[in-house]
């Protein structure tokens, strides 16, 4: 009996194999770019085309870190730009507009068009299955009920990003040839889409330079030293090539 409570001891005190997790080996892309080097636009965009292997249309996004305090409401950057050749992506918009505006706003390509009764229908259901929202500045105190529903998912129509528009029309179309918003995140760096990785290289660099002034004029004047600290072009599934910042 002594024999076999001494032997139930020893098994139970065993120890478990330790268990030996797999680390993903890196990719190795040293024999088409230089990592820490920084490219010219022209240069980096044929890079991220080498690097991708998507089988899809892959997005290709601009990353930029910026020299700002992001504790601070006057360092933030945030506003629009009319990407030339677009992003190549079909954005679905709701307008919040006075009824003498829906049919023309419909016929400019607003996917949902309405007043009161779009507000009303977004509060009941919580669903908000569109990408933009823009307002007539008349609408805005009727949003203040689905406010915390726009703001959370980041489409509550601002003016700092030309969605509150008394020219609602204009709006839609600009957004539905490629308008894009951007806005800093809370780690003080900005990212936005410049098109689809099947564009040609040169309609890309002409997207790329059009969003890189818009972004220098948006320099907060209370943001000090160097405003671009680093930026870098990446596809979707690629990883990040460093941008020279001329």
């Amino acid at each position: 009996m002594a024999k076999e409570k001494a032997e139930k001891v020893k098994k139970t005190s065993k120890k478990a194999a330790p268990v030996v997790k797999a680390v993903a080996k890196k990719k190795d892309f040293s024999a088409i770019y230089d990592k820490n080097q920084a490219y010219n636009i022209n240069e980096a965009l044929e890079i991220v085309k080498k690097l991708n292997k998507t089988k899809f249309d892959a997005s290709v996004e601009v990353h930029f870190r910026l020299g700002i305090n992001t504790k601070k409401g006057d360092q933030q950057v945030r506003g629009a730009v009319s990407l030339p050749n677009g992003t190549g992506k079909t954005v679905k918009i709701a307008a919040f507009v006075s009824p003498e505006n829906e049919k023309a706003v419909k016929a400019a390509g607003a996917d949902f068009v309405g007043g009161e009764e779009l507000v009303a229908e977004i509060k009941k259901t919580e669903k908000t299955d569109f990408e933009v929202a823009i307002a007539e500045p008349g609408m805005m105190k009727n949003l203040a009920v689905i406010a915390k529903i726009l703001g959370t998912r980041g489409l509550m129509p601002s003016p700092k990003n030309d969605t509150v528009t008394m020219n609602p029309v204009k709006a839609v179309e600009e957004l539905k040839k490629g308008k894009i918003s951007f806005k800093n995140d809370d780690t003080g760096n900005l990212h936005a889409v410049i098109g689809k990785i099947s564009f040609e290289s040169s309609k890309l660099a002409e997207n790329y330079q059009t969003l890189l002034e818009t972004v220098r004029k948006a320099k907060p004047s209370s943001a000090k030293g160097s405003f671009l600290k680093n930026i870098s072009i990446a596809a979707s599934m690629t990883p990040g090539v460093k941008v020279v910042i001329s």
